[in-house]
């Protein structure tokens, strides 16, 4: 027999004796409904990594990890500070831009836009635009050629293609005998590239920096500086200390600033869910206690005997307990094997199940995701993993005290 004598009694009590085996029937639903809901628990959480993850990454292809800028909107000694920023050991590469508002107009068509002027080689090197890139190519952005490369939603929107020409128009006016007149310059569009974002899709489009230096008259001086760093999550913080170290004013942001209110609203649509989830998982956990109750009372002739030949209160409050964790480990385990092996092959499930159903649950052109992003992260597993099993031991407290409080005597009386 195992030991200790508490874990060999509770795996016998598993299985029910009676013909109809009716207690080890409603064990295997308990199990199954624990495996069920922390495996939904466990692909819903990966969901929610994956989609963060794919928007964060589609993100900082189109903005930096950090950018510095100068107190007033201009940083002339932009040559000095870009030193200083390359010298720090975790910055990977760093480039100056001119960011500015700016209006677009067509034939038919007038939009807004951000302007931002970058040098083309150190933006490759800075952001992931080069890969978004569907026609033409960053490169286009020769000095003196005033050029631009725009999203595709804009392109749509404008009805332009490469070799068309727009007129871009800022809000600084130049002074003319007939009054104050906007300034403006036509480009030719060079590039077309596509985020997978709505707001940079439709509202961004890029110059060299020189031409829009030219354009909103800034001389020699720049916007800022808009740096890469090893590690994104650390940017908050090695902006903050290379701000430290310039010895002047300067404006720092980072791009989890720029988007707080964005990956707020995740984090909280994720713990909303998650929360909503484990009520589930509970209620599944909880069923453990019906499975007891009924096993406390098939059982109690055989626990008045075990009373009888010497079984302490505890042996017995142990024995069920037991029997109730290893129904909450057991449902947990398959769970967690359930929710992995979805978790980790969604992408090619959903994808079944579309071509199975005929519709697309992402359509491309709405979403701009038109696949089921998943990350599975340990921690995540290890967390619903280890609720569930808490609530399946809690759950076994109440029937297994009445069974260890069962005075023998009235329960032989009536067996």
């Amino acid at each position: 027999m195992l030991k200790p004598i508490e874990l060999a009694i509770a795996l016998r009590y598993l299985q029910s004796k009676n013909k109809n085996r009716f207690v080890s029937f409603i064990s295997l639903i308990s199990v199954t409904g624990i495996a069920i809901a922390v495996a939904v628990l466990i692909v819903v959480l990966s969901v929610m990594n994956g989609f963060e993850y794919e928007i964060r990454n589609k993100i900082l292809k189109v903005v930096a990890h950090a950018a510095i800028t100068g107190i007033d909107g201009s940083l002339s000694q932009w040559p000095q500070v870009e030193n200083i920023v390359s010298a720090h050991p975790e910055t990977v590469s760093v480039a100056r831009f001119i960011s500015g508002q700016g209006m677009l107009v067509s034939d038919d068509e007038i939009k807004g836009v951000e302007v931002r002027g970058v040098d083309p080689d150190a933006e490759l090197r800075t952001s992931g635009i080069g890969e978004l890139m569907q026609q033409g190519a960053i490169e286009s952005l020769e000095s003196g050629a005033y050029r631009m490369v725009i999203g595709q939603e804009l392109a749509d929107m404008l009805g332009v293609r490469i070799g068309d020409k727009l007129i871009l128009m800022i809000s600084q006016g130049v002074v003319t005998p007939a009054g104050l007149v906007p300034r403006m310059r036509r480009f030719e569009v060079s590039g077309i590239f596509s985020a997978g974002m709505y707001e940079y899709d439709r509202g961004l489009i890029y110059v060299n920096v020189e031409d829009a230096a030219r354009l909103f008259r800034l001389g020699d001086a720049v916007t800022g500086i808009r740096l890469t760093v090893e590690d994104p999550l650390r940017a908050p913080i090695i902006v903050r200390s290379i701000a430290e170290s310039l010895g002047r004013d300067v404006f720092i942001t980072d791009w989890t600033r720029q988007h707080a209110n964005f990956f707020r609203s995740i984090q909280l649509t994720k713990s909303i869910i998650f929360v909503i989830l484990l009520l589930v998982v509970a209620v599944a956990a909880f069923n453990i206690v019906s499975t007891l109750v009924m096993v406390v009372q098939e059982k109690r002739a055989e626990t008045a005997i075990l009373r009888t030949l010497g079984a302490s209160p505890v042996s017995v409050l142990g024995i069920f307990m037991v029997q109730g964790g290893l129904i909450g480990i057991i449902g947990t385990l398959f769970g967690v094997m359930l929710g992995s092996g979805v978790a980790l092959n969604i992408d090619w499930i959903v994808a079944g199940i579309e071509r199975l159903i005929g519709f697309r649950f992402l359509a491309p052109d709405i979403y701009f995701i038109s696949d089921f992003p998943s990350r599975l992260l340990v921690s995540d597993v290890v967390q619903v993993g280890g609720i569930a099993v808490l609530l399946a031991f809690v759950s076994t407290i109440y029937p297994a005290w009445r069974g260890a409080v069962m005075a023998p005597a009235d329960a032989l009386r009536h067996d």
